[in-house]
């Protein structure tokens, strides 16, 4: 099975290699592993020279796969940057959309693209860094750089870590898969069943901490950034937020006819064609008064708006990376993209300001959409009728009102998986 598996890692690089003449997302990975093992002697190895002369010298090795478990790991580095000054955080990402969106992230001194994961590169790649000790977040299983961490005996842990029984460890042919967690010194995880499924193959190793992510929105939330020009634009209205969209999620807004409320649209992708797709849906229902009975209203870009125009916009777009966490303030309603897609974005920076959350079908892997729908804070619609049905609910003020303090208190009982894994490892 390790002869499969690596034969299958080179096929991959292959593959990625021969997908870079075509695809932009595939030459990104290419040139951003470009020599990186010459980056990291340089960058880090001269570093670690130095540095280890210092008697308190730690290096703090973070993998996320994306953007999505970067914010799963933000937390952990920036309170152990607060507990521990000295400590030097390395970040890797596998995938360009976490990279080069987090490249200049200040809260690591070090960040880098993973290696691809072939035994010398794992073994060349941990020579260099050496590090004191590993945190893979959510589910990031790269088995000969777990190979060569157990060899060394470097402790490495999983950080809200999530196992569903279609796992390759849990399969009658997984035996493998299975042997390979052992390198895991401790498992940090969501939820119970994680717990039991890992029990259910021998692991006991591991503890309930729940989801990181609840204390870093929690802690967006304390902090947030006022937006004076989306406050303007706001007034007196409510405000529907259109949070991490594709075209399926536009398509099912455009239904929207409700007196008195406000459209922010925040597209998962910012390019021309995008943009132009939405304004080229919008600007239509907006000149026929269908989004507003009280007339036509203007379909704004956020780069374009100013104190002069931005009042009378009835949508606006936002044409920016970054924004969308601090615009959650101004909501009444959000809906989070993806749902009619591979599965929804991040719900809970939404949840946290009080706003009910709405969105598509997929959303069956995510244990904080299925509580939340339970529970009365989130909804799930199919089709646009379900979608009208769900907004003529939340019409009803005390209906509102219930489903925002649901979602609010659902994140603030969740926080504190932070402290607990800190406390445990360090």
């Amino acid at each position: 099975m390790k002869l499969l598996y690596n034969v299958i890692i080179y096929l991959y690089i292959f593959y990625i290699r021969v997908g870079s003449l075509f695809n932009s997302k595939a030459k990104l990975m290419i040139i951003g592993r470009k020599n990186i093992f010459e980056r990291l002697k340089t960058e880090i190895s001269n570093s670690n020279n130095s540095e280890l002369r210092t008697p308190n010298f730690q290096l703090i090795w973070f993998h996320c796969a994306s953007l999505g478990e970067f914010e799963q790991g933000r937390p952990l580095m920036e309170k152990l940057k607060l507990q521990q000054p000295n400590v030097k955080i390395l970040l890797t990402f596998f995938s360009p959309s976490g990279y080069e969106i987090r490249k200049n992230y200040t809260g690591a001194d070090y960040i880098f693209y993973l290696p691809m994961d072939t035994a010398s590169n794992a073994k060349k790649f941990i020579e260099i860094v050496k590090p004191q000790k590993v945190f893979f977040v959510k589910y990031e299983f790269w088995f000969n750089y777990l190979s060569e961490l157990k060899n060394r005996n470097i402790p490495t842990y999983l950080v809200s870590g999530i196992f569903r029984e279609d796992h390759h460890f849990f399969k009658s042919t997984g035996a493998w898969f299975r042997k390979q967690l052992s390198a895991f010194t401790h498992f940090f995880l969501q939820d119970d069943k994680s717990i039991e499924l890992l029990n259910s193959i021998g692991y006991t190793n591991s503890t309930l901490c729940g989801d990181t992510r609840f204390d870093r929105v929690f802690e967006v939330s304390k902090n947030v950034k006022q937006i004076d020009l989306v406050k303007q634009f706001v007034g007196n209205n409510k405000v529907l937020i259109l949070g991490s969209s594709w075209r399926e999620d536009e398509k099912i807004v455009q239904s929207l006819k409700l007196e008195s409320l406000k459209l922010i649209i925040a597209p998962h992708e910012i390019d021309e064609k995008h943009l132009s797709s939405i304004e080229a849906e919008f600007i239509p229902l907006l000149s026929e008064g269908l989004l507003r009975r009280e007339g036509a209203g203007v379909c704004l870009r956020y780069s374009l708006a100013n104190e002069n125009n931005i009042k009378e916009a009835q949508v606006l777009i936002i044409d920016n990376i970054g924004m969308l966490s601090s615009l959650y303030q101004y909501g009444t309603i959000a809906f989070i993209g993806g749902g009619f897609g591979k599965g929804i974005h991040n719900i809970l920076e939404a949840a946290t300001f009080g706003l009910p959350v709405i969105f598509g079908p997929n959303f069956h892997k995510f244990a904080e959409a299925k509580e939340l729908i339970k529970l009365g804070g989130a909804f799930s619609v199919m089709d646009v009728s379900e979608y009208e049905k769900t907004m003529d609910l939340l019409s009803d003020e005390q209906v509102l009102k219930t489903a925002s303090q649901i979602s609010r208190m659902y994140v603030q009982g969740r926080i504190g998986a932070t402290e607990k894994i800190l406390s445990a490892t360090f």
